[in-house]
């Protein structure tokens, strides 16, 4: 088996499973976030008057962090009181960070678990060789009554990435690259591995990149075998009490890329679709309006750092934003010790409260009609980020800083070491 069907197997109480088959599984964790009333409605429609364990559930307030209008306000109001009522272990309010940040930092995450969440990009955990996926409300009422969900036994997809990348070129764009290569239904209900020796050699950071955007392939969920820096991490916020889920060396994986990222240049996906890719040097030098560095995608420390070293001592450009939101409320701590916060603030960004922010078009910095967006997050479909007459290019935080510099999109391996060349 895959360490994913074992991860399912042993959630399922049988000995093994395999491709296509339907089984229950007891879930680990579940998250509802503040886009998701509708969970608490179904689980009283449902008769729900109990979780089924109050400390393996949480909410987390990141897409309306702090309450835009009044409705998001009520939303609140009322799961905080939901919270309360069940006597719930973890919440996380408007303070805290994304949902896919503040869970690992508080050591909720650990390899061989299922975390299933109100979101999209939960195979963001696969970073810690978790098996996580998103749900909808209706399934999450179910999994806050009983603790299961019943799921399909996915595929697995191998995808190897091999190489050293090049000065200028991060994580970002080895996914970005991957998924234009690939499309966005190449892995439609399937497990998405990654391996490879560049992502042997990638710290905990850029593993949670690659794995937030399997989802962009459709994928089921994510995985990648915990390395060192993954294993020191959770050793350290959740603690040593865990399995790490093996492959078997005769399992066939039915389908399976090889990538080598030795020569990328910096990717860019423009509008309207997250798999049409370009390297940036092949990209139309278009007018941004509005950079943002932020999100599940890229607003961990060190992408922060990335657009510190390549704005200090520098001014953005007087017809761009650049709006700038750590992923959580410990990044932002840290980036304001390490010096990032205020450099950046005197080289013109914006800086916002941790959370979502503008990703998903709520608040903190949506775009307006025939403005154009370079953007670190994830998507880039009409409407994304505020009007839908609106552009979104989606980049690396090196990308997205230089273009703020400059006003235009802009490869920023012409800037890398702190000057223009």
């Amino acid at each position: 088996m895959h360490a994913i069907e074992k991860i399912m197997a042993r959630a399922a109480g049988v000995p093994r499973v395999g491709a296509g088959e339907i089984v229950t599984v007891k879930v680990d964790f579940a998250e509802v976030n503040d886009l998701y009333l509708q969970t608490i409605y179904s689980f009283r429609e449902m008769g729900g008057t109990s979780v089924w364990d109050p400390e393996k559930i949480c909410f987390v307030f990141d897409h309306y962090a702090p309450a835009p209008t009044i409705r998001s306000a009520q939303i609140h109001k009322e799961m905080r009181g939901f919270v309360k009522e069940q006597g719930l272990t973890h919440h996380f309010d408007i303070n805290t960070g994304v949902c896919h940040q503040v869970m690992p930092e508080a050591g909720i995450v650990r390899p061989g678990m299922i975390l299933v969440a109100t979101d999209s990009h939960t195979t963001t955990h696969g970073a810690f060789g978790a098996f996580g996926t998103g749900v909808g409300a209706t399934d999450m009422a179910t999994i806050l009554i009983s603790g299961e969900m019943w799921m399909r036994v996915p595929e697995v997809m191998k995808i190897e990435i091999n190489g050293t990348l090049p000065q200028g070129t991060l994580a970002k764009d080895v996914i970005l690259h991957v998924m234009g290569q690939l499309g966005a239904s190449a892995a439609v209900y399937k497990a998405i591995e990654f391996c490879g020796t560049y992502v042997e050699g990638l710290g905990v950071s850029d593993r949670m990149v690659l794995c937030n955007m399997a989802v962009e392939m459709g994928a089921k969920t994510a995985f990648m075998v915990p390395n060192e820096a993954v294993l020191s991490y959770v050793n350290q916020r959740y603690g040593t009490d865990f399995e790490v889920p093996v492959t078997d060396d005769d399992f066939e994986y039915p389908l399976s890329h090889v990538f080598d990222v030795s020569d990328l240049p910096p990717q860019v996906a423009v509008p309207h679709r997250v798999d049409h890719v370009m390297p940036i040097d092949q990209v139309e030098e278009v007018p941004v309006h509005q950079a943002f560095i932020g999100s599940c995608t890229g607003g961990r420390l060190e992408d922060i750092a990335v657009a510190a070293d390549l704005l200090r001592g520098k001014q953005i450009h007087p017809d761009c934003r650049l709006v700038l939101i750590p992923a959580s409320s410990e990044v932002f701590l840290e980036a304001n010790q390490k010096g990032y916060i205020e450099d950046l603030m005197k080289a013109g960004a914006t800086i916002s409260t941790p959370g979502c922010g503008p990703c998903l078009g709520a608040h903190e910095g949506v775009i307006a009609e025939g403005e154009v967006c370079i953007s670190a997050t994830n998507r880039n479909f009409p409407g994304r980020m505020g009007s839908t007459g609106g552009a979104i290019y989606l980049g690396s935080p090196a990308v997205a800083a230089v273009s703020a510099l400059t006003g235009k999109l802009t490869d920023p391996r012409k800037y890398w070491g702190g000057e223009s060349v």
